[in-house]
């Protein structure tokens, strides 16, 4: 299979990056060290091109009603140039997706989707489509960078006349970045303050060659998937196929906070009520490692001696220095303190359930 390139494809060799297959996508997993790049964006600023996300936009009179309607979350809650963390559920109250979505206005929102979901995404909700609304799949008309860290509004403000500070945490505008007109959010994926970026296809090179000449006094990196990934474990940030997918519900994620039950009837609505009443048999716990060792996906998670879960993402966490993980327990196995043993190639090693997020900025 032929994997989709991102346009900055040929800037991410440029700059050293090792590439490989991520959802389909050839995408940089690293530019020479992925701890240095997790670094830069803790205590600098780094840039990550995150145009493999897809970007789905309701646009018409009932184009906020068809939102709230697939959407867990409270779009009617929004105000113009606001975003939401939300998801798209089947009818069992379990995850299609994990999204983010802008309401434009009352006629026009704009739905970022990971992905590996992106065409399943955008055919359920076609086939959910009702009244005044169309439905366009625009992930192609977008370049999205991901600028993050306590330095990012001071190398992003070089690009830009807008006042960036005014920019609430997920609030958006749309401006001129370089010279192009393009979306802006103070919005990510690491824990740090940043914003993400959408902009034309066509000026995203010379964007991404601005950023790292007006960033260099900043000490900016670009990085790739790896420093993505464990900035995100770091601050306990779900990711799909991992954490959530189509077997877990948002109760158990801990993602409760985006279900808003009482806005009306919504896709999994029903079943989401129902089982808040029954109360849940297991959630996603945060656990440290006690013996030195990694834990990696899918490794065992033994309590009392018998395997109770399997670690849902795990590694090395550059910020504590120490070894963490994310697994869903039983209930009563899940209380901060609970010795866990991880078996790591064959071999049983200690850990503890500790408190999440694993670090605070």
């Amino acid at each position: 299979m032929t994997l989709k390139k991102t346009p900055l494809n040929a800037l991410h060799r440029k700059y050293g990056a090792r590439m490989v297959d991520f959802a389909g996508w050839e995408m940089p997993v690293h530019y020479g060290s992925a701890l240095k790049e997790h670094l830069a964006v803790r205590e600098r600023v780094g840039v990550f091109d995150v145009s493999h996300m897809g970007e789905i936009e309701f646009i018409g009179p009932d184009a906020l009603a068809m939102a709230q309607r697939v959407t867990s979350n409270d779009v009617s809650r929004l105000s113009d140039g606001q975003a939401q963390y939300s998801a798209f559920l089947n009818p069992q109250g379990t995850f299609i997706d994990d999204i983010v979505v802008y309401r434009i206005s009352d006629q026009h929102i704009f739905v970022c989707v990971n992905a590996a979901n992106r065409e399943k995404d955008y055919q359920w909700v076609q086939s959910k489509k009702e009244g005044r609304v169309d439905i366009l799949d625009n992930s192609d008309s977008y370049v999205q960078l991901a600028i993050q860290g306590p330095k990012a509004e001071a190398v992003l403000q070089e690009l830009t006349d807008l006042d960036l500070s005014l920019i609430q945490y997920y609030g958006f505008t749309f401006g001129k970045v370089n010279g192009t007109r393009g979306l802006i959010s103070r919005t990510g994926y690491t824990g740090e303050d940043g914003f993400e970026i959408y902009i034309p296809v066509e000026e995203a090179p010379s964007i991404w060659e601005r950023l790292f000449q007006v960033g260099k006094p900043f000490g900016i990196m670009a990085a790739g998937l790896a420093a993505r990934n464990t900035l995100r474990l770091e601050v306990s940030y779900c990711l799909y196929g991992h954490e959530i997918d189509e077997t877990t519900t948002p109760w158990e994620a801990g993602l409760g906070w985006i279900v808003r039950l009482g806005k009306g009837k919504f896709i999994g609505h029903d079943t989401l009520e129902k089982l808040k009443e029954e109360g849940k048999q297991r959630k996603l716990a945060g656990f440290e490692m006690v013996e030195r060792g990694i834990a990696r996906d899918h490794y065992p998670v033994i309590v009392d001696g018998t395997e109770v879960g399997q670690v849902t993402s795990g590694s090395f966490a550059p910020s504590l220095k120490k070894s963490v993980g994310l697994v869903y327990l039983p209930i009563d196995k899940a209380q901060i303190g609970q010795p866990l043993e991880v078996e790591i190639r064959g071999k049983r090693v200690q850990a503890k359930v500790v408190e999440t997020p694993f670090y605070n900025r």
